[in-house]
């Protein structure tokens, strides 16, 4: 009999990153799956991310998200849920749009439009990862890498995207699918107390908390995500 296709697992990336963030991930995981990873540089709403990576592949999908890429992964819950077998929500949110928060992100927009990626990475990535990464200084250079391959363009894209967002909360409470969220421990931008809120509203869904991990878990702590996610593919 022929061999079964490998289940697809889409790995959804988040702001302005591509899939280098899941380096590690794809390669531990593509010997038993059909491992795909969007490019949303180009798009500027979380509707048209969503689309575009339900459109890369027909039938089933496991869906994982990190920090934007959640984002994008309950979109495509709400937009297609029958599509969906897991979905993976990995140092995201799902808070609408708070008082305050365009401000905050327009000035992340004026230092790229004054400075270019070197002030937007010197701004922004530091506070993305736990303190003690900041003295590996070959992540560091992997990360910086990882955002230069972005521009400014894509931030501003990105940030329009980010601000239409829907309010998550309501799109978490429609999932049905086996369900996982997983976070950085040291994590300040989406920290572990709003990832237990989220799963409260996911009947059966887990929560894995990585020890010493910021926000960029997939490249800070490779090896815990990738078990994380091995654990939720083996959902029933």
């Amino acid at each position: 009999m022929p061999r079964a296709a490998k289940p697809v697992l889409l790995l959804l990336p988040g702001l302005m990153c591509d899939a280098g963030i899941w380096r590690e991930q794809i390669a531990a995981l593509a010997a038993a799956h059909d491992v795909r990873v969007p490019d949303f540089f180009a798009l500027d709403s979380i509707e048209a991310m969503a689309a575009a990576a339900l459109a890369m592949a027909e039938g089933p999908l496991d869906v994982a998200g990190h920090s934007m890429g959640g984002r994008v992964a309950m979109q495509m819950a709400v937009m297609a849920p029958e599509r969906l077998d897991r979905i993976a929500l990995m140092d995201t949110g799902a808070h609408p749009v708070v008082e305050g928060e365009a401000e905050k992100r327009q000035a992340l927009l004026d230092i790229g439009d004054r400075l270019g990626m070197d002030g937007v990475v010197s701004a922004w990535l530091p506070p993305m990862v736990a303190p003690d990464a900041l003295n590996d200084a070959a992540l560091m250079d992997d990360l910086e890498q990882l955002v230069r391959r972005a521009d400014v363009g894509v931030l501003k894209r990105q940030t329009r995207a980010l601000l239409g967002r829907a309010d998550g909360f309501a799109q978490l409470k429609a999932i049905r699918c086996p369900a996982a969220f997983i976070v950085g421990d040291q994590d300040v931008w989406s920290p572990p107390e709003q990832h237990r809120q989220m799963q409260a509203l996911v009947p059966g869904s887990t929560l894995t908390v990585i020890a010493d991990c910021g926000h960029m878990a997939p490249a800070e702590r490779p090896e815990a995500v990738t078990e994380a996610l091995l654990q939720w593919l083996a959902q029933a």
